[in-house]
């Protein structure tokens, strides 16, 4: 331990050894007598981090691959990427683990993403520890461990590791960042937010300052508050360090732009060329940076899964052109924001001795708009493709706040140049390979080298311990702490080590079914068996066996293009064999392929095992894990109120919103009752009365015809998205009645909540009103029963049978 100052003088600090956090209270070394005058007061000294540890910047994009950045040959600019790279290193060979939260939460832990409970994202999660969304508290974060070693912690910008189920103002809050070490946390909760109006918190706090704001947008206003935080922290106490973790969700769906980045990329005509011509262009640039190596080869483009540019209609390409210009114009714009927060370091006189770590993506580009891309997100996770002529309605407006939009996987193909796929395959390196810059001028004195060696994001935590001297804690709060999964890197720093061999030896890949396993340079992979659009068919029961296995040698082939399985049956025997123990280890089993299914399957939030709801206050912000789920299953809405002399209006009951959900309101003094089908399509229930002032009882009463979440025991979702006839009445007389056609199968808009006698952020129909929409009626009494289909001991046997038959016909 080293102490500054006099022993128990108020001026003196104390590093802590870290075994046990928080550090034990040392003992009062003062003098305690009858009285004060003859006493000696003694304080505690404070904590600090040793004397040379550095501030700590941790930057992760989005959704970006390895042909995104222009510091890794990409055509967007990233300035302020360049900027690390030319003032510290470039590092090619960091990888990720296929997927958003599960990486994420492999970065703050060090641990495999299993290890801490994300094999999926929060909203997949099932009750087996490596898949329950939970990071268990023997796996403390980097934020709690530098918090109790006197750093000055906060996270600007994405959290996809709170739990859905744990996300409502009902907490438990031990799973947000201020419960995992951070002090200080702006930023959304969930996995993608609309950055014109965002589900923003403060702390646990809701906040709107995009309110009366038409231009606030949330990659700068995300950057406003953490410049001022870390004014803040420093003119309050400027010989405090600094961790912050700064995650915008750019370039995560929906791209949300400013006009004047679309404008300055739109100027550019970057893409005009089209995808394969793009694709060609990054992999030139790559080869002459020297990010790749001279003789990586770049596969044929994949006619199977994606066309030719030169095959696609004018329109299509006139659409796909002004996709990806947003989706560019979000990233530069993204990179420009993050320059700012890194100029106010350099500001305040502490870029010298800053670890900054710019992490270009949590997985490769997202191909999850589908090979058309979506102007509404949530239709894809809905299941529905949007044709080319409907999205051009949007062309004019893409990027707005009138869309969710995402691109076409063929630009997803092109940015994760040299490597093929996408986010969520992660036998292939286009879904975990990403790039890095870092620097740390005060130590880092090769200025502008490339690393290569194999490293992993949970390499993270423990390079950033061992820059600022502070070791992995044995306990933390009375719990054992499980090991450190990842390898430092920081050997990397120093010159003499730049060809050193990777000290980070082996690492599995798992996502969805689809798995690798490195080894000293070689790679078993499995062979990509699903498109990460292709969510809703029946997964493959056996994910560990049940695969056409491949191998490559990444020594010789950076592009794992050159499958030699054949070449080497033993290598694959025996590389399976370790992938079974790495997963044992790290608690991958039971393997499971499913992806949608996982979405609606049950989980332990505030509403399991209730089927009736009753409200009697206004109340906003229920976050959709945790609301009453109405999809697939009948359902009876009543709202008891009093209507005011002169009438009323306003909305009564929400959930969702612009891009898909439903609302229960009053306008013009009459009822209704609206269902958002993803945008595409609003069916309506109205009254044709405006109520009279006095007690009014309204029912909206739904029937399904279906047979719901039941079926997804069989692995089988004919159940999910049925018809069904919804019925609104007014003082018990039926005044509409409608039958929809299909229901929505998986989700509401992620990101809007459940709003009882207002709406917050955006509305479920623009054309009848703009939130809030408060209600001036005085609500009494709102009841919700929800009746979700049972299965029979006859549906049980039909499908049964449509199992048999579906095996027999393969």
């Amino acid at each position: 331990m080293e102490i500054t100052g006099i022993l128990g003088s108020p001026s003196a600090t104390t590093t802590i050894n870290g075994n046990q956090l928080p550090a034990p209270e040392p003992k009062f070394a003062g003098v305690i007598n009858n009285d004060a005058l003859t006493s000696k007061p003694w304080w505690a000294p404070r904590i600090v981090p040793p004397k040379q540890a550095p501030n700590v910047l941790l930057i992760i994009t989005d959704d970006a691959g390895f042909g995104v950045p222009s510091t890794f040959g990409g055509v967007i600019p990233t300035p302020a990427m360049d900027r690390i790279a030319n003032n510290g290193l470039r590092y090619n060979n960091i990888h990720s683990t296929a997927l958003c939260s599960p990486t994420r939460a492999a970065l703050i832990t060090g641990r495999n993403h299993h290890s801490a409970g994300f094999g999926v994202i929060s909203e997949q999660s099932t009750g087996f520890p490596g898949y329950n969304s939970i990071i268990a508290e023997d796996k403390a974060t980097i934020g709690r461990i530098l918090l109790d070693n006197g750093y000055a912690t906060s996270w600007f910008g994405k959290d996809h590791n709170t739990p859905a189920f744990a996300a409502s103002q009902v907490g438990p809050f031990n799973q947000w960042p201020t419960g995992m070490g951070f002090e200080y946390f702006y930023g959304f909760v969930g996995g993608d937010s609309n950055q014109w109006q965002p589900n923003l918190f403060r702390n646990t706090t809701q906040i709107y300052p995009f309110e009366g704001k038409p231009e606030w947008n949330l990659i700068t206003g995300m950057a406003d508050d953490a410049i001022d935080y870390l004014n803040r922290i420093n003119q309050t106490m400027p010989d405090k360090p600094f961790f912050l973790k700064y995650a915008p969700g750019a370039t995560h769906a929906p791209h949300h732009p400013t006009k004047e980045w679309v404008e300055k990329i739109s100027k550019l005509h970057l893409f005009d060329q089209g995808w394969n011509k793009l694709r060609e262009q990054i992999f030139e640039n790559q080869k002459k940076l020297g990010v790749i190596p001279q003789d990586t080869q770049l596969e044929v483009w994949p006619t199977s899964v994606l066309k030719n540019w030169d095959d696609l209609t004018a329109e299509e390409q006139k659409l796909y052109i002004k996709q990806v210009e947003v989706f560019a114009a979000f990233a530069a714009y993204s990179d420009h924001e993050i320059g700012r927060v890194i100029q106010a370091v350099e500001d305040m006189g502490k870029l010298d001795n800053t670890l900054i770590i710019y992490i270009n993506g949590d997985n490769g580009t997202s191909a999850e708009g589908g090979p058309l891309g979506t102007p509404n997100e949530v239709a894809f996770f809905n299941g529905v493709a949007v044709p080319v002529a409907d999205q051009m309605k949007w062309y004019d407006v893409w990027g707005t706040e009138q869309t969710y939009n995402h691109m076409s996987a063929g630009w997803s193909w092109a940015f994760d140049t040299p490597f093929t796929w996408f986010k969520q395959n992660a036998s292939k390196l286009g879904g975990i390979r990403q790039n890095m810059a870092v620097s740390w001028p005060a130590r880092i004195k090769d200025k502008g080298g490339l690393r290569e060696q194999f490293m992993h994001i949970i390499d993270v935590v423990p390079t950033i311990l061992e820059a600022s001297g502070i070791k992995a804690p044995e306990m933390v709060d009375g719990i054992k702490q499980a090991p450190i999964e990842g390898t430092s890197f920081a050997y990397t720093f120093d010159a003499k080590n730049a060809k050193e061999a990777s000290k980070h030896k082996t690492q599995y890949f798992e996502m969805m079914g689809q798995w690798a396993l490195y080894h000293e340079g070689w790679l078993l992979s499995t062979k990509v068996n699903r498109a990460p659009w292709e969510a809703f068919g029946a997964a493959n029961p056996d994910p560990l066996n049940n695969q056409v296995l491949e191998l490559y040698d990444l020594n010789t082939d950076f592009s794992q293009s050159k499958n030699i399985a054949d070449q080497h049956p033993d290598k694959v025997k025996q590389m399976k064999k370790m992938f079974i123990a790495e997963a044992k280890k790290y608690q991958v089993f039971p393997m499971d392929a499913s992806v949608a299914v996982r979405v609606v399957a049950p989980r332990p939030n505030i509403t399991a095992g209730r089927s009736e709801f009753v409200y009697t206050y206004p109340m906003v912000g229920l976050p959709q894990g945790d609301s009453p789920f109405l999809l697939n299953s009948s359902y009876t809405i009543t709202a008891d109120i009093d209507v005011p002399e002169g009438g009323a209006e306003g909305m009564i009951l929400t959930s969702g919103g612009r891009f898909a959900g439903y609302g229960f309101y009053l306008l013009k003094g009459k009822p209704v009752f609206l269902w958002n089908l993803i945008d595409l399509k609003r069916i309506k229930w109205e009254g044709p009365d405006a109520l009279t002032p006095g007690k009014h009882s309204l029912e909206f009463d739904f029937k399904y015809d279906g047979l719901g979440v039941g079926t997804l025991a069989f692995n089988n979702m004919s159940g999910l998205g049925r018809p069904g006839t919804g019925t609104l009445k007014v003082d018990g007389k039926v005044v509409a009645t409608e039958t929809m056609p299909h229901t929505l199968p998986m989700i509401l808009q992620w990101d809007e909540s459940f709003d009882i006698g207002s709406d917050t952020l955006t509305g479920v129909n623009d054309a009848d009103y703009k939130p809030p929409f408060a209600l001036t009626a005085k609500l009494n009494k709102l009841t919700l029963k929800v009746d979700r289909p049972q299965l029979s001991p006859e549906d049980i046997k039909k499908l049964e049978a449509a199992m048999r038959d579906n095996k027999a016909s393969e």
